[in-house]
This record gives C-alpha cells, sequence and structure tokens, in this order.
C-alpha cells in the first residue's frame, strides 16, 4: 500500500492502531463487560480514524488559512457553553446538539495552538515582547473560560498547548524567567480563585489517608489498583478493584488502573513504550516540518499529547493531583477521541505533503 499517496504516517497509524484495539480490551473490562459501552467506543474510535484520514488530506496551507476562523469559532462556542451549556456531573461543559452531546473546550486543544502558530508565524523569530503579550492573551482568555465552567484539567491543556508554541517560537531566557517569576508570584491569586474541591485535590496530592473515604478515595483505590498488578497482572477481565466497584471512572480516567492492575508493570511499560513512539514520531514530523507555522504548530501537538498521557499517569499513580484529564486513545469518550485524531491527522498532513514538495 502506498502510504504517501493517502497522506498517511505508517508509524503513527499503526501505534494509533495499536492503542486502539488495547483499549477495546480494557473498557470492556473496566466497564463490568458492558458490550454497549465497548460498542459505543469502537464507533467513536471508527469516527476518529476517518476524522484523521479525512484532515490528513488537507495541506497544511488550508490549516494555516483557517487557523483564526477555527479560534473565532470555538471562542464562540465556549461562550455558547456559558450561557446555554449542558450541566452534568456539577459541571457545564457540553453543548447539546440533538443527537450528540459536544464539548467545545475539546477543540480550544487545537485551535489554541494553531492561532498562536498562525500568529507568531506572520513575523520573524523569536517573536518581539508586544506580539509575545498578545499571544499571551489569546492563550489565557479560553483557558480561564474553560476553567469558570469548571474544567480544570482541559484549561490546563489548552494553556500548555500556548505555552508550547511559545517555548518553541524561541523566546528569550531573560522573558521565560520573567515569565516563570510571574507564575510563581500569581500562584497565591490563583490559588484563591480556585473552586474548593480543586484546592482539595491538590492537598490530597500530599496525603491522602487524610480523608481516606472522602478526597483521597480516588486517590487510594487507584493506587491499589497499579499495585495489585504486580509485575504480570492479574490477567484480562480480572481487575478487582474496577469489577468490585472500588475504583471510581473506570473507563474513562482511571482507565490506567484497570489496565496497569490486569497486565501489571510489563504491560504497563508496554503502554508507556507505545505513547513515548508516537511522541517521538510526532517531534521528528516536527523538526523536519518545512516552515515555521507547521514546526511550531506540530511542535506543540506533540508536546500536549505528552502532556495528557503524562498527567493522566501521573495521578492515578498518586504523583500529581487529580484533574480530569482522560488517557488519550484509551479512555471512553466520543470528543476526546475525536480531537486526538484531528491531531494526529493534522500531524500526518505536515509530514506526508512537506515531502511531497520537496
Amino acid at each position: 500500500m502506498d502510504w504517501q499517496r493517502l497522506h498517511l504516517d505508517k508509524t503513527l497509524l499503526f501505534a494509533l492502531l495499536g492503542l486502539a484495539v488495547i483499549s477495546l480490551f480494557v473498557v470492556y473490562s473496566g466497564s463490568a463487560k458492558d458490550v454497549n459501552a465497548t460498542l459505543g467506543h469502537f464507533m467513536r474510535l471508527l469516527l476518529g480514524f476517518a476524522v484523521l484520514i479525512m484532515v490528513a488530506q488537507l495541506r497544511p496551507e488550508i490549516i494555516e488559512r483557517w487557523a483564526p476562523y477555527i479560534f473565532i469559532g470555538g471562542m464562540l462556542l465556549l461562550m455558547a457553553v456559558l450561557t446555554i451549556g449542558v450541566i452534568g456531573k456539577g459541571a457545564q461543559r457540553w453543548l447539546n446538539l440533538g443527537l450528540f452531546r459536544f464539548q467545545p473546550s475539546e477543540l480550544m486543544k487545537l485551535a489554541v495552538p494553531m492561532m498562536l502558530a498562525w500568529f507568531l508565524a506572520r513575523d520573524t523569530l523569536p517573536p518581539t515582547l508586544l506580539r509575545l503579550a498578545a499571544a499571551f492573551f489569546m492563550m489565557v482568555v479560553p483557558a480561564f473560560m474553560i476553567m469558570k465552567q469548571p474544567d480544570l484539567g482541559t484549561a490546563l491543556l489548552v494553556f500548555g498547548a500556548g505555552t508550547f508554541v511559545l517555548f518553541l517560537a524561541g523566546i528569550r531566557w531573560r522573558i521565560i524567567l520573567l515569565l516563570l517569576t510571574a507564575s510563581v508570584i500569581a500562584v497565591p491569586f490563583a490559588w484563591n480563585h480556585l473552586h474548593d474541591y480543586q484546592r482539595q485535590r491538590v492537598l490530597t496530592m500530599f496525603n491522602p489517608e487524610a480523608d481516606p473515604l472522602g478526597t483521597g478515595y480516588h486517590t487510594i483505590q487507584a493506587m491499589i489498583a497499579v499495585g495489585s498488578g504486580g509485575i504480570y497482572g492479574k490477567g484480562w477481565l480480572n481487575s478487582s478493584q474496577a469489577h468490585l466497584d472500588y475504583l471510581p471512572e473506570s473507563s474513562t480516567d482511571f482507565i490506567f488502573a484497570v489496565f496497569a492492575e490486569e497486565f501489571g508493570l510489563i504491560g504497563s511499560l508496554l503502554l508507556v513504550a507505545i505513547y513515548t513512539l508516537i511522541v517521538a514520531r510526532s517531534l521528528l514530523i516536527a523538526y523536519l516540518a518545512k516552515d515555521t507555522f507547521t514546526r511550531l504548530l506540530a511542535g506543540s501537538l506533540s508536546l500536549t499529547f505528552f502532556l495528557s498521557f503524562f498527567v493522566n499517569m501521573g495521578m492515578v499513580t498518586g504523583i500529581l493531583p487529580i484533574v480530569g484529564i482522560p488517557l488519550p486513545v484509551m479512555s471512553y469518550g466520543g470528543t476526546s477521541i475525536v480531537t486526538i485524531m484531528t491531531t494526529f491527522g493534522i500531524l500526518m498532513s505536515i509530514q506526508t505533503h512537506r515531502k511531497i514538495t520537496e
């Protein structure tokens, strides 16, 4: 098969397919053998791969041209969420589109780095202080709107995606030090504006045993699941933590705990190796990109994907606070899967169209 003519990167595609197949087995187990949930996850994966293939056919120039309009559209959708959004589990994050619900904050994981890459590519790098200030404003406003839903995890990813663009644009070290200093100074202000449960999650990270049946319950049960898997795991469908309903959100945010209990340290290392391969290949695509826009965008998307799985595994193992970030591709969830596949469609477009124009 001529992968080049299909504008598909074989390494990325097979790694993603591997994650998708693994996810079907783990979602089936984590959902207590719920065939409907597994079938729903399968259909979402099919939709995601279809979107990946379609986006990969777009030339990077078209993606660059659309970047400002996608960003503006995403901002309008965020405004709509805050006014007419659907409330679920205490958060107002979704728009009801009739046949399905859509989470616009997921779109901003793509829209923010696309907009910042487009904006900074209009001028020479490194960017001036004025352009940096404008770019910073473009990523802070949507991140703040998402945090108001509230959705701290997605807000951090959106802010992180924008930060990666700024860093890759080659900002000077004195500006980096200035921003780090400003961030440290802003910590007390940010802390006071967090919801009570968000502050409690941060505190729980340091001592989950302080409230084992309350705020520390999720963390403790997840760590029990990971630890009980041992070296080789208990085997597929043998996750006692998930099947006895000790582990919350076992097919979404805490799906890695189910995987670690059933497949152990060896399986977890293999899973991390697949994620690492995807990140390494994505960063190579960014390094080989043909122009400033594609380099900044590909680099940011690659590092944001790394941040997603790193934070999810970190919160499951108790080294990071629980912020509600799903494990990419593995976790059950429609908008998240489509967003991730769109990400890799963009990366494949950048890679394969680069080769054609050389």
